[in-house]
């Protein structure tokens, strides 16, 4: 008998070659022809005038100089484009990173940065090639929920100090509560000129995105702000006061300082970089996914990302991710293939090369007003309070999640949070298990037959006391086992014929079938009839595999042919 799952499974699984396969030579085998390559470029143009500002932004908050977030978007994006599992991810850097990436700059300095970034490519590159990519999807809701939204309060909190002018006489705290009390004992130095470009830019944002939602309204309110800071000779902070503008060209490609001391130093920030790039990288990708109906491969994914990375560390840039916002604001602008991506960056650079000296007359603050929208739009709010009002152990996942992120650790939140949601699922899987005895009346058996019928049986068909039939219901596997293996002891203390029915049993793991062998040693050794019925052929392989087997055990389709077997219905009776 073949299951229709397992038929599916073989007939869509892909192979080695395709699960690799760019998504750009998949379009291009279609056929690329001129009505896509504008559709492309026009979303591509879209795409780079959102990014320009974002990408300096995120640099700036990681502690780094404007022009490195343009190295990352420019080579780093062109690479997941290029290389990606994804027709639409738009890779870059991300505001997720800002706590880690400053982090780990305050430790090890530039040079750390960019040896934890090139280590952090390796890694995903290594578990895309593993085929590792498709596990990341089994991540909690509530974790992505809680983690996505600890990053929003984390990004907020890193600019306040530049939305308000606030001056420190020391380096600015990384952990939230030191930040939040350091912030607010020099909140006397707030410059009002600041706070005023830092509202012009978040309400030119908002008004844009309400009456004209499809005009590029991120750029235009920092054009906004930094023409009305020049013109008014306003006394702000700007990216020439302190980085003193962003160069013209790409710098020529080196690799970072490189010994076994510093690399077993940043291996912790590599790590975390890695574990972030791949659930955030996928995550937008599936987002693309749901706006478009395709689908991504994700280890091709991974693979991308890995070499985005490691050419992004080469050119001095930071770390690269898939981007959900930019990635969104691909699809609404009509791409049809990754050259849309691959475009963007070209445009970037182009951007870069044409209007770099006019960068530097960008305020602080304005793009400071840029990432305090980015972060109050990354937060889930309707989401957030359903999963509050849900279940107490939804509840528990995302607040858990959501506070380790903010008050302890990216990478611990996660960690935490995803453990707490797989405790939460086992719990529920072990509830959803029933071990049930079959009553004379009303009771139907499953034919383990192709087409599935349930046959009857009656109580004239029982065979007396000395018979028993138990139906297992449901994921049998460790979380249930104990339980009915306790069960199963007190049956064969009492009866001499048992029958143990697993056609409603879609899979059990390696624990659960040692319980029944366990059962089936004990009831051989006490003379007792053990049958199994209506176990498919995926189940009764796990089960023979751990020793369930004959003469220990019979094996039938059904109920009825089992009891036909015990002598306790005639042949000609079987259903």
């Amino acid at each position: 008998m073949v299951h229709m799952s397992d038929q599916v499974t073989r007939e869509h699984r892909p192979g080695f070659r395709e699960m690799f396969t760019p998504k750009l030579v998949t379009v291009l085998r279609e056929g690329y022809g001129r009505e896509r390559l504008r559709r492309d470029l026009v979303s591509g143009l879209t795409v780079a005038i959102v990014a320009l500002p974002l990408s300096m932004a995120i640099a700036i908050a990681s502690g780094v100089s404007p022009d490195r977030g343009l190295y990352t978007a420019i080579v780093g994006g062109f690479l997941v484009s290029l290389l990606g599992g994804s027709r639409f991810q738009i890779g870059g850097p991300a505001g997720a990173f800002i706590v880690l990436v400053s982090a780990t700059v305050q430790a090890h300095g530039v040079d750390g940065l960019i040896l934890a970034t090139m280590m952090s490519g390796v890694m995903l590159a290594a578990i895309g090639y593993a085929r590792l990519g498709t596990f990341v999807k089994f991540i909690p809701y509530p974790v992505t929920v809680g983690f996505t939204a600890g990053i929003a309060v984390i990004i907020f909190s890193s600019q306040i100090g530049e939305l308000f002018g606030l001056t420190l006489s020391g380096p600015e705290p990384g952990p939230f509560v030191p930040k939040l009390m350091a912030l607010a004992g020099v909140a006397s130095t707030a410059n009002m000129a600041t706070i005023g470009v830092s509202l012009l830019t978040i309400a030119a944002i908002l008004v844009l995105r309400r009456l004209r939602p499809t005009w590029p309204g991120l750029l235009i309110a920092v054009l906004v702000a930094s023409v009305a800071a020049a013109v008014l000779g306003l006394p702000v902070e700007t990216i020439g006061t302190k980085f003193g503008g962003i160069p013209r060209t790409l710098p020529a490609p080196a690799l970072p300082a490189f010994s076994l001391d510093k690399v077993m130093a940043v291996l912790p920030s590599a790590i975390s970089f890695t574990l972030l790039g791949a659930i955030e990288s996928l995550l937008s990708a599936v987002v693309a996914d749901g706006m478009t109906g395709r689908r991504h491969r994700s280890n091709c994914e991974l693979v991308a990302q890995g070499f985005a990375n490691i050419g992004s560390a080469l050119f001095g840039g930071i770390c690269v991710t898939g981007t959900i916002a930019r990635t969104a604001t691909n699809v609404r602008s009509g791409a049809e293939s990754p050259v849309a991506g691959m475009a963007h960056s070209v445009f970037l650079l182009v951007f870069m090369l044409l209007a770099a000296p006019l960068a530097s007359y960008i305020p602080l603050s304005a793009l400071a007003g840029v990432l305090a929208v980015v972060a109050f739009n990354m937060v889930e709010r309707d989401a957030f309070v359903a999963l509050l009002r849900s279940s107490w152990g939804d509840a528990i996942v995302l607040v858990v999640t959501f506070g380790l992120v903010v008050f302890r650790d990216l990478t611990e939140g996660i960690v935490v949070g995803f453990a707490l949601g797989a405790l939460l699922f086992i719990d529920r899987m072990s509830r959803s298990v029933a071990f049930e005895a079959q009553t004379p009346l009303g009771v139907q058996d499953v034919a383990d037959s192709e087409n599935g019928d349930r046959q009857p049986y009656h109580a004239e068909a029982e065979g007396g006391p000395d018979l028993v039939i138990y139906r297992l219901s449901g994921a049998f596997f460790f979380g249930a086992a104990s339980t009915v293996g306790t069960t199963l002891d007190r049956i064969a203390d009492r009866h001499s014929s048992f029958i143990l029915d697993f056609s409603a049993v879609p899979v059990l793991d390696s624990t659960a079938a040692n319980i029944i062998e366990q059962s089936a040693r004990k009831a051989e050794r006490r003379g007792i009839r053990f049958f199994i019925t209506g176990a498919s052929p995926a189940v009764r392989r796990m089960l023979l595999t751990h020793g369930v087997r004959p003469p220990r055990v019979q094996y039938a389709a059904t109920i009825a042919d089992a009891r036909a077997e015990l002598g306790a219905m005639p042949a000609g009776e079987r259903a």
